[in-house]
């Protein structure tokens, strides 16, 4: 039997292959094949036979209807053979000469004897009877989805439904609301969700449904269930945004009737939300409508149905009807500017008329108000009244009655017409701090124009700048304490609005003219405003928008005066006079002094092409304060802008500089701090001067006292300067300086450690650890050969400073080594294993990751350590800091 069926697909295929080369007829082919033993009930050929059909081209009427026929007829037999008799239909429909009458004549037969869903528009409304027909009773979810997918596109695609509407509907409604669970081991996929979404889009997608679709949402709302009920709303949500009023006119009691009983009475927060977004879709349907003169209002016919059951609720704040009335309201107010209309202005009279005459209920009614979308016109005709019981809200002390208020009190502003802001602004600065934060937090000051903004800055400033009214003690005292206070909530509320350029640029003149004041001594401002006014400042320049607007206020006025008015209270006098002779002035301060810091940011940020007046003079004074004052930051500032100043100094001035820095190299650590600051503005510009100092520094490393110092002065030398000494600053900073240094000096460092005696080699090793580690890796791999050994000296130099910069520095080039290192492994386990019980925990860290990259060396290397690494490293598992544990861990799993 085996060899027989290859034999017979054998030959199928050589028939095949002689129709495309012109050999054999089509008619010959079917005739070889022996179609009529497919009658016989010889079904498994018909698989081949189909397939052949889609690798031959056919050309002639008399076999495309003889294989039509065929295959029609094949539609009458078993089921088991539909799919591959649905294959050569397939393959038939993409004949070129397909005869006329065929493809109608095949679907018919489709629609007749098998279940399927196909679409063509030439059947009209025959193809929706027929896809009526083929859906009706499915039950598979496969099946469904496919068939809604088809209805949908009947739908959408503007088949002619013709008579069989309302049977295309039913058809499909029939699922409605869908209540379906997929088994959980169900391998298609088909989801609960998918089906809703799918039948949603039939049955809302054409306005022909409504009549059928609306009476269903209303009979399944009346549902127990709430699954049905969601569905059945967001259906209706989905229909009516298709749909006209024409459509929903006959149904807008029911709806209403079902949409107030959801909202009124519903447990879920879900069905209320759902019922409330299908009354907005509803309301705004019906405010698209055109009217004509002889036509009904359905939107004013449908709203007055919600207020006669909705207003007379708000009046009643005690019962539980109130707040879903008030979402109803919402609900419909937010469709459409003229449903807003409607509604509010029936509503709006007798809420302000409640709050006049019932103090209980103020917040309820004020909230109810965020609730509704005031309509301008409405609000132009109650903006007095409205104005009137915000501000009586406002200076409740219920903070939560405030916070609505304010929201109010925003949206009011938005409208055209005047609220009068500056009364009330001035009575919440004199009255109650509590007004000025919400005031802050609403920012309502930001939505009016200019010229208003203006009005209220100057109120503010003459409320800053005014005094308290002369009395008696004890009453001048609360005066005094009072005026303070309204003085502080002015400060907040300015720097609260200052988020748009043209505010800030309205409000920092205020806040500045408060620190002239309290400068000049015109106005009795304490400390504590003084302090509220920079703090104000900062709020500005951290939350006002970004804009070269803003930065052209900040760079021309804000900080000049800053600046100015920082000056004149620390030094009084010319700026550069303070600084020069401040410390020959026995009687001046650190508090004077250390405003050398502003000098330096001045001076030593021009660029190199700006001459600086008086250099010589300065120069000397900055020599003199850098030794003799004793405040850090007066001292360091002045050292850093002495550096600045040499480093841009042409070259041919640098005749007394050379013997008084040589001298400084003796003295106390602020001339040490001065020189170190010289020899690297010198280093960066490679002057030749430089060779002298750094010989000097390396002669110190030998000395007793100083040494320590020397070897830590080199990572000054060679880290990279934040502040002064850069590239941003117009620094005169040439290329590679850090391996220009290090390779004219790494011999002397070698030559020191040599020749230096046992006490003084760890201050070597230092100086060398600390110049080593800011070099780049390229850089230490090529330099390694000649310096290792006395980089595993420093491993076991006591300095922990020295351990950690070594091990920082080792780390890199252990990942890769280079053979070297590879030669000095037992050294290099040695001393690392032993630095895992250092006291300091950066220490131990920085040791166990370089044990764990050495774990990466050849195999054959560290196999002979696998043992005794594993022992040493038990103690680190147990270490007092997780974070050694941690990197324990690590290297231990590694190893």
């Amino acid at each position: 039997i085996f060899i027989s069926i290859i034999c017979y697909n054998s030959l199928n295929l050589a028939f095949c292959s002689g129709v495309k080369d012109g050999k054999f007829t089509v008619l010959q082919l079917v005739e070889a094949l022996g179609l009529h033993h497919c009658l016989a009930g010889l079904h498994e050929h018909i698989y081949v036979k189909s397939d052949i059909l889609s690798h031959v081209s056919l050309s002639l009427f008399s076999p495309v209807e003889v294989l039509i026929a065929f295959y029609e007829n094949r539609l009458k037999d078993h089921y088991v053979i539909t799919p591959p008799v649905l294959q050569g239909l397939g393959a038939l429909t993409k004949c070129t000469v397909l005869p006329p009458g065929s493809a109608v004549s095949m679907l018919r037969s489709l629609f007749q004897d098998v279940h399927v869903q196909v679409r063509l528009e030439g059947l009209g409304a025959d193809f929706v009877f027929g896809f009526v027909q083929s859906m009706d009773g499915e039950r598979d979810p496969r099946n469904l989805l496919l068939a809604f997918q088809i209805a949908k596109n009947i739908v959408l695609r503007g088949y002619d439904l013709g008579k069989f509407a309302e049977e295309l509907f039913e058809v499909t409604s029939c699922y409605f609301p869908i209540d379906f669970s997929p088994p959980p081991s169900d391998p298609h996929g088909i989801t609960k969700e998918e089906l809703i979404q799918m039948l949603r889009d039939v049955l809302t997608g054409t306005p022909r449904f409504a009549e059928f679709l609306l009476p269903l949402i209303i009979e399944k709302l009346d549902s127990d269930v709430p699954s049905s009920k969601l569905d059945s709303l967001q259906t209706l949500t989905a229909g009516v945004s298709q749909y006209e009023h024409k459509d929903l006119a006959e149904f807008l009691e029911g709806l209403w009737a079902s949409l107030r009983r959801e909202v009124f009475q519903t447990a879920s927060e879900k069905i209320e939300s759902a019922g409330l977004a299908a009354l907005t879709a509803l309301t705004s349907c019906l405010s698209r409508s055109v009217l004509s003169s002889d036509s009904e209002d359905s939107l004013s016919t449908f709203l007055d149905l919600v207020l006669k059951d909705c207003k007379h609720h708000l009046s009643e704040p005690d019962l539980k009807l109130v707040w879903p009335s008030a979402k109803l309201l919402q609900a419909a107010c937010s469709a459409s500017d003229r449903a807003s209309h409607i509604i509010t202005a029936a509503v709006m009279p007798s809420l302000i008329e409640q709050y006049n005459s019932r103090a209980q209920v103020h917040k309820g009614t004020i909230q109810m108000f965020v609730s509704f979308k005031i309509e301008e016109s409405v609000f132009l005709a109650f903006r007095p009244s409205l104005c009137s019981m915000v501000f009586s809200a406002l200076t409740e002390t219920n903070a939560s009655l405030q916070i609505t208020a304010n929201s109010v009190l925003t949206s009011l502003a938005q409208q055209r017409g005047e609220v009068p802001m500056k009364s009330f602004y001035i009575h919440s600065l004199q009255q109650s701090p509590i007004l000025v934060r919400h005031l802050a937090r609403f920012q309502i000051l930001q939505i009016y124009s200019e010229w208003q903004f203006m009005s209220v800055s100057c109120t503010s400033l003459t409320l800053l700048c005014s005094e308290p009214m002369e009395h008696d003690n004890e009453r001048a005292v609360s005066e005094r304490r009072s005026h303070h206070a309204v003085r502080q909530r002015c400060l907040s509320a300015l720097a609260a609005v200052s988020t748009q350029p043209s505010v800030v640029q309205e409000s920092t003149p205020v806040l500045l003219e408060v620190l002239s004041s309290a400068h000049t001594g015109g106005v009795g401002f304490s400390v504590e405003e003084v302090v509220l006014a920079c703090r104000s400042l900062q709020r500005i320049a951290v939350q006002v928008q970004d804009t070269e607007e803003t930065g052209r206020c900040f760079h021309d006025i804000i900080i000049p005066r800053l600046l100015s008015l920082a000056l004149q209270a620390a030094l009084q006098v010319c700026l550069f006079r303070r600084v020069m002779f401040s410390q020959k002035q026995r009687g001046d301060s650190w508090s004077q002094s250390q405003m050398v810091c502003l000098l330096m940011g001045c001076v030593c940020s021009l660029p190199r092409s700006v001459e600086v007046p008086q250099i010589e003079e300065l120069l000397s004074e900055l020599e003199e304060m850098s030794c003799a004052c004793s405040h850090p930051l007066s001292y360091t500032s002045a050292a850093k802008c002495f550096a600045g100043l040499v480093n841009k100094r042409p070259q041919g001035q640098f005749v007394s500089l050379h013997a008084t820095v040589c001298f400084f190299f003796e003295e106390a650590s602020a001339i040490s701090l001065l020189c170190l600051q010289v020899a690297k503005a010198l280093l960066l510009r490679y002057h030749p001067l430089f060779t002298t100092l750094t010989d000097k520094l390396f002669s110190l490393l030998d000395d007793a006292d100083l040494g320590p110092m020397a070897a830590d002065g080199f990572t000054l030398l060679m880290s990279d300067s934040a502040d002064i000494l850069n590239r941003g600053c117009h620094a005169d900073v040439r290329i590679m300086y850090r391996q220009r240094f290090f390779s004219e000096n790494s011999d002397k460092l070698v030559q020191g450690f040599n020749a230096a005696p046992q006490e003084k080699k760890p201050n070597y090793l230092k100086a060398l650890s600390n110049i080593v580690n800011t070099l780049p890796k390229q850089v230490q791999v090529t330099e390694l050969p000649k310096l290792l050994s006395l980089l595993l000296e420093a491993l076991s130099c006591p300095d922990q400073g020295v351990q950690l910069s070594t091990l920082s520095c080792l780390q890199p080039v252990i990942m890769d080594p280079p053979p070297v290192l590879v030669q000095q492994l037992e050294a290099l386990v040695s001393r690392l294993l032993a630095l895992t019980s250092s006291p300091a925990m950066n220490v131990r860290i920085t040791s166990l990751r370089c044990i764990h990259a050495v774990s990466r060396f050849p195999e054959h290397e560290v196999l002979p350590f696998r043992a005794r690494v594993l022992r040493a490293l038990a103690r680190p598992l147990d270490d007092k800091k997780r974070l050694v544990r941690s990197e324990a861990v690590k290297a231990r799993g590694q190893w």
